[in-house]
């Protein structure tokens, strides 16, 4: 398969990627080597895992990254509340002793979280790493650890290697700065938002039936928008809930009932700034330039 038929596939599941972006990710998966996608907040980072698990169906693991995530929650705990159940009832029947010990850590007692519920799967899934940036530095050296020989040891166990490698996809607001290591390890590719024809080509795919006429406004004004000094760039999934509720509206020009248009803005602005920047009359004179 080529990056050209990777991209293909892609279109039919309802992804328009870029030559860039599927060339990026036909050598990760001929290379066998993890995908870091940077880029802003809705730009369709995530949904790259998504599609490629349904392309290859098979499992979607995700692990959502967020300040003071550490080991115990994105690799494997114990189930304490099980072990201490299995100890009362061993105590009660007499069973003392190392075999006891052996069986309360033994893998029924283990609970998989996303990093080695990745690596125990006998068949390679997708393994989202979502907002590494929102991590600390320090959970930073856990991953190395596993990208770099996709194992896990676990003291009382011993080390749990990968029966199939996982398809690994990390993503990225750019919030700090990633170690050079982590960068190392990972290809790369940068995910901006689309042009007009790309986004347009988006909305036919995902919105079927939406007229012509008003696709190529919503584009225009969310192109538009984008370039107005917003706290918040709407990304792509905002434009297709803008799309949807205009749909939902009835409304087939968006210079026809200016207060519906201005209503369904909740859909693209998401602080109270952007609200209020946005007035009633700017959102006609974007929708006029749309038009």
């Amino acid at each position: 398969m080529t990056y050209l038929d990777l991209k293909r596939d892609m279109a039919k599941a309802g992804y328009v990627a870029s030559d860039d972006l599927a060339m990026a990710l036909h050598l990760s998966l001929s290379l066998r080597r993890p995908l870091l996608l940077e880029g802003a907040a809705g730009v369709g980072k995530t949904e790259v895992a998504k599609v490629l698990a349904s392309l290859r169906d098979t499992r979607l693991i995700r692990l959502q990254c967020y300040e003071g995530l550490d080991a115990a929650q994105a690799i494997y705990e114990w189930n304490y509340q099980r072990q201490l159940l299995a100890i009362r009832t061993a105590s009660e029947a007499g069973e003392t002793g190392q075999t006891v010990e052996d069986r309360i850590f033994s893998r029924e007692y283990l609970l998989e979280r996303p990093l080695l519920a990745a690596i125990s799967q006998s068949v390679a899934p997708v393994l989202l790493i979502d907002e590494i940036d929102r991590a600390d530095e320090e959970f930073e050296a856990f991953l190395l650890e596993i990208l770099a020989d996709y194992q896990v040891t676990v003291p009382e166990l011993g080390t749990i290697t990968a029966t199939a490698t996982p398809h690994v996809i990390l993503t990225s607001n750019g919030t700090r700065d990633l170690s050079d290591a982590l960068r190392r390890r990972c290809l790369f590719a940068y995910v901006d938002y689309p042009d007009r024809d790309t986004e347009l080509a988006i909305l036919n795919a995902r919105c079927g039936g939406i007229e012509a006429r008003l696709a190529q406004q919503i584009i225009g004004f969310v192109q538009t928008l984008r370039k107005e000094e917003l706290e918040k760039v709407p990304g792509v999934a905002e434009t297709l809930d803008f799309a949807a509720a205009l749909m939902g509206l009835g409304i087939a020009d968006l210079t026809d009932d200016p207060a519906a248009l201005q209503a369904s803005l909740t859909t693209l602005l998401k602080t109270q700034s952007d609200r209020a920047h946005i007035t009633t009359e700017v959102a006609q004179r974007i929708a006029g330039k749309a038009a």
